[in-house]
């Protein structure tokens, strides 16, 4: 017996199965699946990255300062910043934090990593010990230095002066030179666990039998680390490096809390000298077209991180 039209409902129109079961088809497609799963995910980078990302763009190429909308000007921030001496300083003064930095990072983590990769006593809890510089609050970490480093109640000076190596108290960041390897020295320690966990997770994949086979045929611990450990170890070196440069160069926590770019803007970096400008200068056009010197720096990191990434998969 038919129902009454009056009786019918929704799921009973000739179209609703066919959607239903479209849906269910669709449900049913993996990546479909995934995109509604990531969904939530990607509304929150949208609202949160893409956009400042975007408006941080647009407002390089304008004069926007606080308290009046602002007028497309082109480059004109660009080429203004080109014949800035302190925006050069800050060129210079972010290179050479990143390079030397990175260097040394490298160079101690693959040294520690190779220590905590044998056999010892207390090894879990000396890995524990190496990863906590990684953990503490980058803000944390910049006070205790700040405290280590300033001129009346420095802990090191104090240290070496109770030790008869110095006579008097050093000038730790008044002055330039010194401020600089000083904000190397604090962002050595804090990136050193970054290099030494990744190249350590690195080093258990490789199988011992090469080494005893080295053993076999003489080879000393230098030549066993350079013809064994560094070849198989250098595609995973490259991307902890790649990632490690991209952290330092876009630095800000570490030199803001110490330094604040000083003594007289020696110290800046792009993160720095972009705050300064367009948080407590208010021009937000001048500050925006200085972080966006970063980018091509940065997509270049990416760009070689994902090559190297490539090649291990």
């Amino acid at each position: 017996m038919e129902r009454p039209d009056y009786l019918t409902t929704e799921r009973d129109a000739p179209g609703y199965a066919g959607i239903r079961g479209r849906l269910a088809q669709a449900l049913e497609n993996p990546t479909v699946l995934g995109l509604l799963f990531v969904a939530p995910a990607e509304l929150l980078l949208l609202v949160f990255l893409a956009y400042p990302f975007f408006l941080g763009l647009w407002l390089g190429f304008t004069d926007t300062v606080v308290g009046r909308e602002g007028n497309f000007i082109g480059f004109e921030n660009y080429l203004a910043l080109l014949q800035d001496p302190a925006f050069r300083l800050t060129v210079f003064n972010t290179f050479f934090y990143t390079i030397v930095a990175v260097v040394f990072k490298m160079v101690l983590g693959v040294g520690l990593a190779v220590v905590l990769n044998r056999d010892f006593k207390a090894k879990g809890l000396v890995r524990a010990i190496v990863l906590l510089p990684w953990i503490i609050p980058t803000a944390l970490s910049a006070i205790c230095f700040w405290w280590l480093y300033d001129s009346t109640f420095s802990g090191i000076s104090w240290t070496l002066m109770k030790l008869g190596l110095i006579d008097h108290m050093i000038d730790f960041l008044g002055d330039p030179w010194n401020a600089r390897l000083s904000l190397i020295a604090a962002n050595v320690w804090r990136g050193i666990p970054f290099f030494t966990i990744g190249l350590l997770a690195g080093l258990q994949t490789i199988n011992p039998d090469l080494y005893e086979a080295a053993d076999l045929d003489g080879a000393g611990s230098w030549a066993k680390f350079r013809r064994i450990t560094l070849p198989l170890l250098a595609p995973l070196l490259a991307v902890v490096t790649v990632f490690s440069t991209i952290w330092t160069f876009a630095d800000f926590q570490l030199v803001w809390v110490i330094t604040k770019g000083g003594p007289a803007g020696t110290t800046h970096i792009f993160g720095t000298l972009s705050f300064q400008r367009a948080m407590s200068g208010g021009h937000f056009g001048e500050g925006a077209a200085i972080s966006n010197f970063m980018l091509p720096i940065l997509v270049l990191c990416v760009l070689i991180s994902f090559t190297f990434l490539k090649r291990e998969n």
